[in-house]
């Protein structure tokens, strides 16, 4: 496979196995809010866009006034409250830090907001290993190009030298409007079929796999 000059990961459902955490704070968000409960399906359907936009995918017409009373609760959740594990995904830590021994530049590209991103990149003992990381605070939601062209232009690469690898749908159609090529990760939030119909260049179902293809 094609050598790249960087590697753009998204973070929960691809790098970190945080998907249950996330479903179960959301739905505690939900309840808090007096909304509908999603189940775990709608949940993990919209990990990958950001909070306001999972808020109106989730409940059409939402009022503003309810999706921050959403997202105020979803924080307290995530950040405080719930103790769902959520540890990096096996071979992941090695994969970053041979990827980046081999000096390619490394990015995160994620739907998380920026307080939760810098708090899991402690966590996980990640942040020193990437060149940039933008979240849902720093560029449009998820699939918008917007986030992965920051990224491009701040590391001044091009978009055929840079590979996206993420776990739903929206990460391989925002790589698809950016211009940049793709991989799918199954083992996160996104199904197989959803994955299939995007037109990223492979779909791999562990970081074992991911990582055979790309050192």
């Amino acid at each position: 496979m094609k050598h790249y000059q960087l590697y753009i990961f998204d973070w929960d459902g691809t790098l970190m196995n945080s998907i249950d955490k996330i479903v179960h704070s959301l739905q505690a968000a939900a309840k808090a809010s007096d909304l509908a409960i999603p189940d775990e399906n709608a949940s993990k359907g919209i990990i990958g866009a950001s909070l306001t936009e999972a808020a109106k995918i989730l409940y059409p017409g939402i009022e503003e006034v309810k999706i921050e009373q959403l997202i105020k609760h979803y924080k307290q959740q995530y950040l405080t409250i719930n103790a769902t594990p959520s540890p990096l995904y096996q071979d992941a830590m090695q994969l970053l830090v041979k990827l980046h021994a081999k000096d390619k530049l490394l990015a995160v590209a994620t739907g998380k907001g920026r307080q939760g991103l810098e708090r899991v990149l402690a966590v996980s003992d990640t942040k020193h290993l990437f060149h940039l990381t933008k979240s849902s605070d720093d560029a449009k939601s998820k699939p918008h190009p917007d986030m992965l062209e920051q990224i491009l232009q701040e590391l001044e690469v091009k978009a055929e030298d840079a590979l996206m690898i993420g776990d739903s749908r929206y990460d391989l159609k925002m790589a698809e409007h950016a211009g940049v090529d793709s991989i799918g990760i199954s083992h996160g939030a996104g199904c197989l079929t959803s994955l299939n119909a995007c037109k990223s260049r492979i779909i791999v179902h562990s970081i074992k796999e991911l990582s055979k293809l790309i050192l």
